[in-house]
């Protein structure tokens, strides 16, 4: 028996079986084969061998499907077809192919952007050292969540005519100001340009809220970005800068009028995080690298002790809880079990008790240093003391 009618042996009795692994075996092993010749078949037998493959992993639930895109992703010797037909799969089962797989020719991913959903688009913009056509193509989507996806992705390569374009769409489309300041790629002239439209947002939104002087507020917003690009020039972070600037803007907010939690809700909201990571440490007098661990820490414990302690309410909290998780973390989504467990805590805790830890958060990291070294020395002694006892 020769090897063709070995291969056409082996599909069949895959075929007769019926079973989920059988079914999986015989995707795979068509897979393989359309891989192996590739180069013996015709345009007609290629599109036949897709339209087989793609039927029969349709036979499959999607869980199954999901399991088998999930453990494809990460094989760089996964038959392509068969990649290729788990990408333009719905998106729960395109998603760790279109996140990982490193098969997917530019083209491919094109196409994909092209015919497939916005989900599909969102998770390419994500995928590691995107090329430029593939970013373009993204662009061209005018999607402005999956644009604000491929800002925030710094290992995607991003043509300067389109980081220009994105820049002058910055201007009214405030969600691409943050991404595309914190971009290494960015030119110090788009830079610059770029502080400038952030400026004159916050500048709007200063107004509104708060009795300050025009005159006031625009000599601080002009001396804050005309440092903030001297220093970009001389090679410092944008990302940097613009936590800087922040920093400035909300102690001169802070010095107007009292922070709380409406005007964190409201800032979290218009999309401006280190603004209100800024206000957030005005009003707790919380600072780095505490105020992360409060912030974003895991469970939401801290957040819940701050608030209390400030007197927010309930509700107030939760609304606190949700919009900085989302937009401090990447994104990632919260359960109801965290905000739950967060309430229950917020619930539970005396707001004495809660005033105390705040306190204790507020101190000085080099005097609680000192404290906790003190506290170290004196477990020592005693249980020397105890040994030689």
């Amino acid at each position: 028996m020769n090897d063709q009618d070995q291969d056409l042996h082996s599909l069949l009795q895959l075929a007769l079986d019926k079973s989920i692994e059988g079914r999986e075996q015989l995707t795979t092993r068509i897979a393989q084969l359309s891989l192996e010749r590739e180069h013996m078949l015709s345009d007609q037998e290629r599109d036949l061998m897709f339209d087989i493959l793609d039927k029969l992993i349709h036979e499959f639930e999607v869980p199954i499907r999901q399991r088998l895109a999930e453990r494809l992703s990460r094989n760089a010797a996964a038959p392509h077809a068969l990649i290729v037909a788990l990408a333009n799969d719905d998106f729960a089962v395109a998603q760790p192919v279109l996140l990982r797989s490193t098969l997917l020719s530019d083209e491919e991913l094109i196409r994909i952007i092209q015919h497939r959903s916005r989900q599909h688009q969102i998770a390419i913009a994500r995928r590691r050292d995107l090329s430029e056509a593939v970013s373009d193509e993204l662009v061209n989507t005018q999607d402005s969540d999956v644009i604000t996806a491929l800002l925030e992705n710094h290992s995607a390569r991003i043509s300067k005519a389109t980081l220009a374009y994105l820049a002058e769409q910055a201007e009214h489309i405030d969600t691409y100001q943050e991404p595309l300041v914190r971009r290494q790629d960015l030119t110090a002239e788009l830079a610059g340009r770029l502080y400038w439209v952030v400026a004159a947002s916050l500048r709007n939104e200063i107004l509104q809220n708060y009795d300050i002087h025009p005159t006031d507020l625009d000599d601080a917003l002009e001396s804050s970005v005309q440092e903030t690009v001297e220093e970009s020039r001389n090679g410092n972070g944008g990302g940097d800068n613009m936590e800087k600037t922040a920093a400035e803007l909300a102690r001169s907010m802070a010095a107007e009028r009292p922070v709380n939690a409406a005007l964190l809700v409201k800032t979290l909201r218009q999309g401006q995080v280190p603004l209100f990571e800024a206000l957030f440490e005005e009003w707790t007098k919380i600072s780095m690298p505490r105020r992360a661990e409060v912030l974003y820490g895991p469970g939401g414990e801290g957040l819940a002790i701050a608030c209390l302690a400030l007197g927010v309410s309930k509700q107030d909290f939760a609304t606190l809880f949700l919009l900085s998780r989302s937009a401090g973390s990447g994104g990632q989504k919260t359960s109801p079990g965290d905000l739950a467990r967060a309430t229950r805590l917020f619930d539970r805790t005396k707001r004495e008790d809660a005033q105390h830890v705040l306190r204790s958060w507020q101190r000085d990291p080099g005097f609680q240093a000192a404290v906790q070294d003190l506290e170290m020395n004196k477990v020592r002694r005693t249980v020397v003391k105890q040994g030689r006892g």
